[in-house]
């Protein structure tokens, strides 16, 4: 029921998403047709010019508009990044079971997934946990970038300047600073103790970097906010700093007693 639900939520995702990115540089107005347009940039927009008409710039509402978005999503963050810190707790109990199950026969992998099972229930861990905030939120982050790319392109909207940054032109400067905040959020997350995960604080970084330096510099500047936002968050979940000073815990024992 799970995996179904998983499926059909990212089926539903990434239609949404295919319904949009066809007019990613078309402009936006409130009578543009099709659900993406009506019910997820429009409003998006709205909202961005509704904090510029209080802050002054269009800069100012999409740095109140990030903020607000991250703080909604906030609980659903947390869901997940507690969810990630949970699976590399008992990821030394799920290395030896992989281990002592490690026979590819199908009696072998039956035991193993039960085992595995077993512990998941007795730490009261569930592995999906960290999947269903993730659909949740694609379709409200991938939306906004939408947004921003779509007000880029309206004739009637100037998006102007913050500080000293044209949002409306690249700019490598807030490109290379979203990138070195994002590899900062990576380096505080869960990436810090999981191998598997170390690769994504180099590829990540780049890959935004690159996109910054192609895509408007109003871009750059919701990932810099929102990065700054995931460092804060991190800090309080993750401890970074305090890491090195526990002390390394001995993985448990798995499976009975040998009679």
């Amino acid at each position: 029921m799970k995996k179904r639900l998983g499926l059909i939520l990212m089926l539903s995702t990434f239609a949404l998403l295919l319904a949009g990115c066809t007019e990613f540089n078309e402009p936006i107005y409130e009578d543009s047709e099709g659900f993406w347009n009506k019910y997820i940039v429009w409003p998006l927009v709205s909202l961005i010019t509704l904090f510029k008409e209080l802050l002054g710039t269009y800069g100012y509402g999409i740095v109140a508009v990030t903020i607000i978005i991250r703080l909604i999503l906030l609980p659903l963050m947390i869901k997940q990044t507690k969810s990630s810190k949970e699976m590399q707790e008992i990821q030394p109990e799920l290395n030896a079971l992989k281990e002592k199950y490690k026979s590819k026969d199908a009696v072998t992998q039956e035991k193993y997934r039960t085992e595995m099972q077993k512990l998941m229930t007795e730490r009261k861990i569930n592995p999906a946990a960290g999947c269903l905030p993730v659909l949740i939120q694609m379709p409200i982050l991938i939306g906004f970038y939408h947004a921003i790319s779509r007000m880029n392109s309206t004739p009637e909207i100037e998006l102007g300047t913050f500080l000293w940054f044209q949002l409306a032109d690249r700019s490598i400067t807030l490109a290379l600073i979203a990138g070195i905040m994002q590899f900062i959020v990576l380096r505080t997350g869960p990436a810090m103790g999981n191998p598997q995960m170390r690769m994504m604080m180099y590829i990540m970084p780049v890959f935004i970097i690159v996109i910054g330096t192609i895509l408007p510099a109003a871009l750059s500047l919701y990932w810099v906010i929102g990065n700054i936002i995931s460092i804060i968050q991190n800090f309080f979940i993750y401890k970074p700093f305090k890491k090195e000073e526990e002390p390394v815990k001995q993985p448990a024992k798995v499976g009975g007693k040998r009679k």
